[in-house]
């Protein structure tokens, strides 16, 4: 171990997500597959226009905006960012931090999608409509606000 690398221990506990330096559009210009090429840039447009924030790569794959720093009660802490998509190899996924509770209704709009703990997946753009989707993201960047400033 170099003086320049952290203990053990912190190396195990940081988010395996990092950002990069990265270009989101070269990435999104390198996918294989056209319709998510597509999905990727209106996702892109529509992001950067309800963020306002510059769209930065978080690993190899995922588009992130913004950011924020969380501290749990078990002294873990990281930074993260507070909304994104990445494009995965059956579905778009989409990131919403604060999960889905407070979103029932909308989600009951958005149209064809499944759900995790922060994830939204959806197989292509033209199964949802991106007026919902674009709320979704607004209202869980409003609560991201209130949580972390």
């Amino acid at each position: 171990m170099t003086t320049a690398d952290p203990p053990k221990a912190l190396r195990k506990n940081e988010n395996k997500t990092q950002p990069t330096n990265l270009s989101p559009n070269d990435f999104i210009a390198s996918l294989a597959d056209p319709r998510q090429r597509a999905d990727c840039a209106i996702l892109l447009a529509r992001f950067s226009a309800i963020t306002d924030w510059p769209p930065q790569m978080w690993g190899p794959s995922i588009i992130g905006f913004g950011h924020y720093h969380y501290r749990y009660d078990s002294g873990r802490e990281g930074d993260y960012f507070r909304t994104g998509f990445a494009p995965r190899a059956k579905n778009l996924t989409i990131y919403i931090m604060p999960g889905f509770a407070p979103f029932a209704s909308l989600l009951a709009e958005l149209g064809k999608h499944k759900i995790s703990q922060s994830c939204l997946y959806i197989t292509k753009l033209a199964d949802i409509r991106l007026d919902v989707l674009e709320r979704l993201v607004i209202e869980s960047l409003s609560i991201m606000r209130e949580r972390y400033g």
